[in-house]
């Protein structure tokens, strides 16, 4: 279980886009965090991970940025950025499996040529008939 320290995290509340009523120009209820992945205590192999992801919210310094503001209330929206970021960490704590290389089968290749002969015939078909 990979846990994610408060003190690592950054939150700036900004001004929300959209449509807002009155307090449009006075309230800030969205949520910008900031979290650097290269400065904080996540194991080496998870931060290797999440470095290597390729998405959007990660900078190439290395800084996660997520911007919330789907909910009216600022609490909200800290939260929805929080759980962003932390299936996005949890996501980068998966260890992919070592893929093993096949061959294909005898079977299989034989088939993929019978169809490509028959594909060939096909064609040969269309061909002009010469006298």
């Amino acid at each position: 279980m990979i846990t994610l320290r408060e003190e690592e995290i950054e939150f700036v509340p900004i001004r929300a886009q959209g449509a807002g009523g009155q307090n449009v120009n006075k309230v800030s209820n969205a949520i910008h965090l900031r979290f650097d992945v290269r400065a904080s205590s996540l194991p080496e192999a998870v931060k290797a991970r999440l470095l290597l992801l390729r998405d959007q919210r990660i900078s190439a310094d290395g800084v996660v940025v997520i911007k919330a503001q789907q909910y009216r209330s600022l609490e909200k929206n800290r939260e929805d950025a929080l759980a962003r970021l932390h299936e996005l960490v949890v996501r980068a704590a998966v260890v992919p499996r070592p893929r093993r290389p096949t061959k294909p089968t005898k079977a299989s290749q034989r088939r993929r040529v019978e169809g490509k002969v028959r594909r060939g015939q096909v064609k040969a078909l269309r061909r002009r008939v010469v006298d």
